[in-house]
């Protein structure tokens, strides 16, 4: 008895275990809320109306009157908030309330209409008959998503009916409240049904709801790291924005690119490298968790933040600063311990930008900060913004130039320290523009690269150089650049051997130079590329040696013959210990390996000195000479003859 008691209960109040449930009932029962009210003081007035003169005026008059005001005064709190979104305790309350309003308005109702019928003859108490059964048909329909107020005014109108109706003995009557009984016994059941339907339809969306949020999530979750991907970054970079301009503040964003990832994807496998990007990832967290800064993975080992309300330039640079320190620490992996860095570019704006120009002004500070101060960050600035004109400018010049007439190659020596002979010469580019003047190979060529148009530079390059080469003795050697783009794809690598099989210099006279940036692309097609030039009798040299990308297993994999000391571990080596060891340490490797080795830069004799006493071999600088046209190779290898070497041989 008691678990039914419980059920009905329960039944009949309002439950709150399904908050989605209580407000869409909430809704749905207040746009209904005015059609009831009409119904209800329309037939009331109308009842009245007819039975005045045949009953007192305090019940054809003031009980109306009582009634409407009732009524009006809840279809006005109603009114109030039509606009506004409930909480679950504010439409709980209110559904509660109509609940205990409900009977109490029933009651009234009833109780009015039965006090009208001893007053009016068989007409008037069939019409007393009609409005109590259309009135109670029409609020149970009203009242279908508020199940517990349907019911209860069903009971207190119909009960009410049936008993008194009843009691007349009048057969028309008795007949009439059997017929409405079953009609509202019908109308309660087809309630049931659609406050069912109604549940079930609420249920699904809020199932459906919470299956298109964990989507969005998903969507915009990167599922190696657990951070916030490219896409949840660029829509996260665009509120901001739009909240900059509106509050007169900027937003910084810096994207963090990993120095040092690849050689351990390579050496450790892809695994490993996953399990550094997530410890990578958790650590970048912890670094701006208590600045509340927005952190995010963009994709392979590039990360970024975003900085509400940034605050002055030398702060965001030391922010950024702290975020490479801390990548620095060691990564504690069940395969190694393993050192990486990480180099930062950050760029800044109030608004006036797009998301998308904001990241190409920090990848732009990343880009050159990888150039100039590899492991720190820099943040993008006026200097910048012009020199992004100027390379606009350049690659359009580029893509317009007539390359084979304005482009030319220059020569700067390889000397042999043991005798102070020309061992080779370096070719390098040089381009005259018609319209942005003499341009540096320091400027166009990273342009051509980055705009994927190198190749047409090389090409034209390559001949030029092997063409001047042909003047030489056969124990001068060539050096000549090749870009990665040069070793990808395949067709490229085809190019660069069919223009040294048409040359007039042996190949074994050639050292085709390699970066190490070129470890950054597809390794497996460098490999490849290698392999084919060496197969051709090409020496292979790395340039660049020392500057961070390499790992001895790609030195071992790849088909060398030299290594080139990058000049940036020559500048005042006699006077920089940390240099010395450097440099010491690369030659011994090299010789470890049996390759030989070129150290680049060298300008003073005292750098020379120091050089020579490390064990260096081959060398290649100012100290020497710059770079010269081919007119002036000849001058050199007579001025640097050493003690033993073939005289220029003469071409007509």
């Amino acid at each position: 008895m008691r678990a039914i008691v419980q059920m009905v209960v329960r039944f009949m109040s309002v439950q709150t275990d399904n908050p989605l449930l209580v407000k869409a009932q909430y809704r749905a029962f207040s746009r209904q809320i005015p059609m009831m009210y009409f119904i209800l003081l329309s037939s009331t007035w109308a009842v009245a109306s007819t039975h005045f003169g045949h009953a007192p005026a305090e019940l054809t008059v003031g009980g109306p009157i009582l009634l409407t005001l009732v009524c009006v005064t809840r279809l006005w709190q109603w009114w109030r908030t039509r606009h506004q979104t409930p909480t679950l305790e504010v439409a709980a309350t209110a559904l509660r309330r109509t609940n205990m309003l409900s009977i109490a308005i029933a009651s009234a109702f009833t109780l009015w209409a039965l006090s009208l019928f001893p007053h009016g003859d068989a007409y008037l108490q069939s019409h007393l008959a009609f409005y109590m059964a259309i009135t109670v048909i029409a609020c149970i329909i009203s009242l279908m998503h508020l199940r517990s107020a349907a019911f209860a005014v069903a009971i207190i109108v119909i009960g009410s009916f049936i008993a008194f109706f009843a009691t007349t003995g009048q057969p028309t009557f008795i007949a009439i409240a059997v017929n409405v009984v079953l009609v509202s016994f019908g109308m309660l059941t087809m309630l049931m049904v659609n406050y069912r339907n109604f549940a079930q339809m609420i249920t699904a969306q809020q199932e459906t709801e919470a299956l298109s949020n964990e989507n969005l999530r998903l969507a915009n979750l990167d599922s190696l790291t657990e951070l916030p991907n490219r896409r949840a970054c660029l829509a996260r970079l665009e509120d901001e924005l739009r909240a900059a301009q509106a509050g007169g503040t900027r937003v910084a964003l810096g994207i963090i690119d990993l120095d040092g990832f690849k050689p351990v994807n390579d050496v450790y496998g892809h695994s490993t490298g996953d399990r550094l990007l997530i410890m990578v990832g958790r650590r970048l967290e912890a670094t701006v968790a208590p600045s509340g800064v927005f952190m995010a993975r963009l994709g392979g080992d590039e990360f970024a933040f975003i900085v509400s309300d940034a605050g002055r330039d030398i702060d965001l640079v030391e922010f950024g600063d702290s975020i490479c320190s801390a990548l620095r620490q060691p990564f504690m992996l069940p395969e190694a311990t393993v050192m990486i860095a990480g180099s930062v570019g950050i760029a800044c704006a109030d608004g006036t930008l797009e998301p998308g120009e904001l990241f190409d002004r920090a990848d732009y500070a990343l880009y050159q900060g990888k150039r100039s101060k590899r492991g720190l960050s820099t943040l993008f600035n006026a200097g910048h913004d012009a020199q992004i004109h100027r390379e606009a400018r350049i690659e359009q010049a580029l893509k317009g130039a007539d390359l084979d007439s304005e482009l030319s190659v220059v020569f700067q020596p390889i000397i042999r320290i043991s005798d102070e002979s020309v061992a080779g010469f370096e070719a390098l580019a040089r381009w005259d523009s018609p319209i942005m003047g003499v341009v540096s190979p320091s400027e166009f060529i990273p342009v051509a690269e980055r705009a994927g148009i190198i190749g047409s530079l090389t090409r034209p390059l390559l001949r030029k150089a092997l063409q001047a080469a042909s003047a030489w003795p056969d124990h001068i050697r060539l050096s000549f650049t090749l870009s990665a783009h040069d070793l990808n794809p395949e067709d490229g690598v085809a190019a660069v051997i069919g223009i040294i099989r048409a040359g007039d210099v042996s190949s074994r006279r050639l050292d085709l130079e390699i970066t190490e940036t070129a470890f950054t692309h597809d390794f497996e097609q460098v490999k490849r590329a290698v392999a084919l030039l060496g197969r051709l009798g090409c020496g292979i040299s790395l340039d660049d040696f020392g500057t961070g990308y390499s790992s001895l297993s790609r030195l071992h994999a790849l088909p060398l013959n030299r290594l080139k000391i990058d000049r940036s571990f020559v500048a005042g080596l006699d006077g920089r210990q940390s240099s010395i060891k450097i440099v010491r340490s690369l030659l011994a490797l090299s010789r470890d390996m049996g390759l030989e080795c070129v150290v680049e830069g060298v300008e003073t004799a005292a750098e020379l000195a120091t050089i020579r006493e490390l064990g260096g071999e081959l060398v290649q600088g100012f100290h020497f000479s710059p770079p010269v046209p081919l007119a002036q190779t000849a001058g050199l290898l007579d001025r640097f003859a050493g003690r033993s070497r073939p005289r220029l041989a003469v071409h007509g």
